[in-house]
């Protein structure tokens, strides 16, 4: 679960530590987001519910992502599962996915790196909510899905053997492990598709008064944390799309509540600018500077957020839903529900805009859902989890379970919106 990246890491809008005065020099791709008309291209990929490469991914949405050397069509890799995350911002590329791309440890065949002037190279680092953290470089690449091509568009590498030690810093919430092997991730990659166009922002720029630990440069091989200009920031690759760069449109099918071993559907790139991804009826909920809107339950309101990237239902804490913790097993299910039979709840989501909905769910047992079918069910609408330990820091995570059946709209923050969207920090529709 996560924040500006909920679905795995704490949200740097939080994390106010002061930087070491070190800034960037200017030498990375530009941000491309004009919406100038162009011929239509292929705007839709599939994206698919699996096991995973290891066959033990659960809930988790893949798309393959094609990646090149910046203006190369030849020296390129497909890399296959990557996971879809609409609660995060920017493509994560694991170094042993990339092969002879792989500039991670100083490989000179390797992709271009993002560089200061004294040509140290930057790094960053992505601390998670689970205590696991991702570590590397940040990479330029095209990157390209579907017919849609994006071109030098910023990335992080997470190096299996980085070339410069993890710092302190960046274990302060990551003391659970690197993630930096796919095992580990249970994925090829992430690829962020949220409602921000960088996952950082201002909050890394040398304008902020108090910078997180999430970049990074290493002269002499220490490294101290060090602003950012957003240019340079790791990047939501749509916005670097020359059309259908406003936003993209998950489509999944309903399945069974008992679960099922795999569900296909599509990413759809851009919101109303070709005939498959109008929002038609869909209500729109803008949200606030950290990408959420209020979700209210019990008359209480806490916030709320809609985030592939989260396998489950992270919905309060078991005392303030009302049901029970699996707790330890045979295997440790602390912090997921075992209610006696599925509990139905309904919460009212209401945007920045003022536009109010009901979102329904239920959370089934766990442990029933991960024994039925001899255990070979990867995908689940009814799989849920504790969102906070009391009511002081509860959220309401709508996470991959609440896709399943409909098509949910993401508009990205500064894009262009279509007329019934408002945009000032992007959207969800539904």
């Amino acid at each position: 679960m996560s924040s500006r990246d909920h679905s795995r890491s704490t949200s740097v809008c939080f994390l106010l530590v002061l930087a070491a005065a070190i800034t960037l020099a200017a030498c990375g791709g530009g941000n491309n987001t004009t919406t100038t008309p162009v011929t239509p291209v292929a705007n839709s990929a599939t994206a698919e519910v699996n096991s995973g490469p290891g066959g033990n991914s659960t809930n988790m949405l893949f798309v393959s992502v094609n990646v090149c050397m910046p203006g190369s069509t030849t020296n390129c890799q497909t890399i296959d599962h990557v996971q879809v995350d609409t609660g995060s911002y920017g493509l994560r590329v694991l170094s042993s996915a990339l092969g002879s791309l792989d500039p991670s440890t100083g490989n000179s065949s390797g992709l271009p790196t993002i560089q200061d002037s004294s040509n140290n190279v930057l790094q960053e680092c992505v601390q998670f909510a689970d205590s696991t953290y991702a570590w590397g470089p940040v990479a330029v690449a095209d990157v390209s899905i579907s017919g849609e091509k994006a071109s030098s568009v910023p990335f992080q590498v997470i190096s299996a053997n980085p070339l410069y030690s993890v710092p302190s810093s960046c274990l302060q919430l990551g003391n659970g492990g690197s993630l930096g092997s796919q095992s580990a991730l249970m994925a090829n990659g992430i690829i962020g598709v949220g409602v921000f166009p960088d996952d950082c922002g201002a909050s890394c720029t040398a304008s902020s008064s108090s910078v997180p630990n999430e970049y990074y440069l290493c002269p002499s091989g220490k490294c101290s944390v060090a602003t950012v200009q957003e240019t340079n920031q790791v990047a939501n690759p749509v916005v670097y799309f020359p059309s259908d760069n406003n936003g993209v449109v998950v489509t999944l099918p309903d399945i069974s509540a008992d679960g099922v071993a795999s569900a296909s559907g599509s990413i759809t790139f851009g919101i109303g600018t070709q005939s498959d991804n109008a929002l038609g009826s869909a209500k729109v909920f803008t949200v606030d500077g950290y990408g959420e809107f209020a979700s209210s339950y019990g008359g209480v309101s806490y916030p709320g957020y809609l985030d592939t990237g989260s396998n489950g239902l992270f919905f309060l804490d078991g005392t303030t839903a009302g049901i029970a913790d699996c707790g330890q097993t045979d295997v440790n299910f602390t912090g997921w529900y075992c209610p006696g039979s599925p509990v139905q709840y309904t919460v009212t989501n209401t945007g920045a805009n003022g536009t109010t909905g009901q979102a329904q769910f239920s959370i089934a047992n766990t442990i029933t859902l991960f024994t039925n079918g001899s255990g070979g069910f990867f995908a689940f609408n009814d799989l849920g989890g504790a969102g906070g330990t009391d009511a002081s820091n509860d959220i309401i995570d709508l996470g991959l379970p609440f896709f399943y059946g409909k098509s949910v709209f993401v508009g990205i923050m500064g894009q262009t919106a279509p007329s019934n969207a408002t945009n000032t920090y992007g959207y969800f529709a539904y």
